[in-house]
């Protein structure tokens, strides 16, 4: 069959109906923007029926019914039976309903459990966690991925609510080498864009020192062969069999005393010490473990490993990219600038040379003042002076050389410089990558 000419189909609808020609117009102006009609998918025409048209067009409520079957009308007169249903359905009916009676918020719920219904959207897979904004290769990426979906879904190979089968089918796309994409797979595109969107992030000073690293992430940091991560298996491993803990509940003097002895930690002049708080990198370990990575659980006076702690202690490769994933994390209360100042410390530490004492806070005050001195404006508020940074550099490192230390990835010091230990160095490069991978999410105002 021919490809519809848009024109000529309006052209026949207006002979008809003219009223009808106008608003199938206006909606397909918004659904091809300007593209062929045959290059739209189902996926298009289910976002501009029950999002674009109640949310973006300016056009009265009780016309959004009428613009849909207009469309509706079209797509039919054009031979594209199937996206002229969704136009008449009852299910867009119910939805701009919705947005009418109840308003915005309870019609993009109801717009996303249909969207989400016909088995074309593409979920979240292991290999990728879609961006709410995306760039043009994942926008891309994510309708190529939409349009196998609906290819399967229409040929019977998927059911809409078969969700594993998505998954497997969207981790096949993307990781499919496309001619189209010079032997390229989507999943490359897509990290090859977001690895570039975070080298170019904020500021020049930090750019400077990150355009290496577009080279140096571009493939997975694997977990590296010598043992690495000693001190969170350990822990792990005694929460199979359950971790004393005190009445206050924090872990038994004994516990306390033997990660001391085993991993250098504690007071520098050798007393033992009488409680956790005594040990700050055990604090520290402890709220990764039970905090942030879900692996223990305290049940009564026991801290015990959960399902999750045994898939990690099954398995390095998961256990590497959890406790990496934890040295990329935003820490509570963290704001944009401290963030970045704590990225530029593990580009600095990742570089793998010995640091002088204090180098590493003065290099990270350094690049913040230089990005806060050109960002500021005659019209802004002054930037903050060197010193002020140099204060925020140094809390900010005293938290990131906790977390390095609690995970056993800091090398022994030595008298006036510090440095990562080989684990360490690769650990900072996938912290690094993963925060450089990580989807681009809206921020809600609070």
């Amino acid at each position: 069959m021919p490809a519809p000419d848009v024109a000529a189909l309006l052209l026949e609808l207006e002979r008809d109906d003219p009223a009808a020609a106008d608003a199938a117009r206006l909606a397909v102006d918004w659904l091809t923007g300007g593209e062929p009609l045959e290059t739209v998918a189902q996926l298009d025409v289910c976002e501009f029926l029950w999002y674009t048209l109640p949310c973006k067009t300016e056009v009265a409520e009780g016309e959004r019914l009428g613009i849909a079957r207009a469309l509706g009308r079209l797509l039919r007169m054009g031979g594209m039976e199937r996206y002229a249903a969704l136009c008449f359905s009852a299910t867009t009916a119910r939805i701009l309903r919705v947005y009418r009676q109840q308003g915005e918020d309870a019609g993009l719920a109801a717009y996303q459990r249909a969207l989400d219904a016909t088995g074309v959207l593409p979920p979240d897979v292991p290999e990728l966690a879609w961006s709410s904004i995306m760039g043009p290769e994942e926008l891309a990426a994510h309708g190529a991925c939409s349009a196998a979906l609906e290819l399967a879904v229409v040929s019977g190979e998927l059911t809409p609510g078969a969700t594993r089968e998505r998954e497997r089918l969207t981790s096949r796309w993307l990781l499919a080498p496309r001619p189209e994409l010079g032997g390229d797979n989507w999943l490359q595109r897509v990290h090859g864009e977001r690895l570039n969107r975070w080298v170019l992030g904020r500021g020049t000073a930090r750019r400077a020192l990150a355009q290496p690293f577009e080279v140096r992430l571009h493939a997975p940091v694997p977990p590296p062969r010598e043992a690495h991560l000693e001190p969170l298996r350990w822990l792990l491993e005694l929460g199979v069999a359950g971790v004393p803990l005190t009445r206050r509940h924090n872990l038994a003097r004994a516990v306390v005393v033997e990660a001391a002895g085993r991993f250098g930690w504690g007071d520098p002049d050798g007393r033992a010490p009488r409680s956790e708080a005594d040990v700050p990198e055990l604090v520290t370990l402890h709220g990764i473990a039970r905090g942030e990575l879900g692996a223990l659980r305290r049940t009564g006076g026991t801290l015990r490993i959960t399902r999750e702690g045994r898939r990690l202690l099954d398995d390095p490769g998961a256990m590497w990219d959890a406790a990496t994933n934890v040295l990329a994390a935003a820490e509570f209360g963290e704001d944009e600038s401290e963030f970045t100042m704590r990225e530029v410390a593990l580009m600095i530490l990742a570089e793998g040379r010995p640091l002088r004492d204090g180098e590493l806070t003065a290099r990270v005050a350094e690049v913040a003042a230089v990005d806060d001195r050109r960002a500021s404006t005659p019209r802004d508020s002054p930037a903050p002076p060197e010193a002020t940074h140099g204060r925020r550099a140094s809390r900010l490192l005293a938290r990131l050389r906790r977390r390095l230390d609690a995970l056993g990835l800091r090398a022994a010091p030595k008298e006036g410089s510090e440095q990562l230990t080989p684990a360490g160095q690769a650990a900072a490069l996938a912290a690094l990558r993963a925060h450089a991978l990580r989807p681009r999410r809206y921020v809600s105002p609070r």
